[in-house]
């Protein structure tokens, strides 16, 4: 499927799987909801946390669920596979569309998203676990604290590929490239230096195969606005659920630095 076709899907509802290696080649994105009175300091939130929360786009116009950013006319309320609401900090429901939800103060957050160097890791000959065993992506909470503003503070998510050694350090050199989609990995190696007690127990996500002769590799994971929002508590949000992200329009060679 093209972008354009993946979202149409969605937008009627025969796509509602997570988006890890579909639509080679395009950017795929997290996505952040909020009104306005919390929308401009969740803007100072994640330019505070580039790594974690790099915005790609954001809605100019408050209320409007048409993004003509990234993509042709995408209505945000229904062209991603899979949405949470957050209430207060508890998520309450996981529904295919909001469009019944939809409020004029809205203002949307597009952040970059790790499935989108994968597609460079792949053309490197590097496999990507996730992928080859068809699962969502592993994705951890850690004791990685964000750098809070006011009413937004918490701790980083991260998403986990196993490699060995040597294709660990290549594929550090291929992510560098990338830093609107998190850029270079935040660790790698034993897990509970971070605050992961179970490689195979993730928080979000499923787990794959780490074999005796891989690292595990983790990088910063735009899931982390969710655990933010838990501790924050706004009276509404509207993310994207894990793995199931907004595939845009915008090639990945465009958001490469080098």
């Amino acid at each position: 499927m093209t972008p354009e076709e993946l979202r149409l899907a969605c937008r009627d509802g025969s796509f509602t799987s997570h988006t890890s290696g579909y639509c080679a080649g395009f950017v795929q994105a997290n996505l952040v909801i909020l009104p306005k009175d919390w929308a401009d300091e969740f803007f100072v939130f994640a330019q505070q946390n580039p790594k974690a929360c790099p915005i790609v786009a954001f809605s100019k116009t408050p209320g409007d669920p048409i993004l003509n950013i990234g993509g042709k006319e995408i209505d945000i309320r229904s062209d991603l596979p899979q949405y949470r609401v957050w209430r207060e900090g508890e998520m309450t429901d996981e529904p295919n569309n909001v469009a019944d939800l939809w409020q004029d103060d809205f203002v949307t957050f597009l952040i970059g998203c790790s499935f989108s160097f994968e597609e460079a890791l792949l053309a490197d000959g590097l496999e990507i676990r996730n992928i080859s065993e068809k699962k969502n992506v592993p994705m951890f909470n850690t004791n990685m604290a964000c750098q809070p503003t006011e009413r937004f503070y918490g701790n980083q998510v991260v998403s986990m590929r196993p490699f060995k050694a040597a294709d660990a350090i290549r594929m550090i050199q291929i992510c560098s490239r990338f830093p609107d989609v998190h850029g270079a990995p935040v660790h790698l190696g034993d897990p509970a230096l971070i605050g992961i007690s179970d490689i195979q127990s993730p928080d979000y996500g499923e787990a794959v195969t780490v074999n005796d002769d891989e690292l595990p590799v983790f990088t910063a994971c735009g899931v982390t606005p969710q655990a933010v929002i838990k501790q924050a508590k706004p009276p509404i949000c509207i993310t994207h659920s894990p793995g199931a992200m907004l595939v845009t329009d915008i090639p990945n060679s465009k958001l490469a630095v080098f």
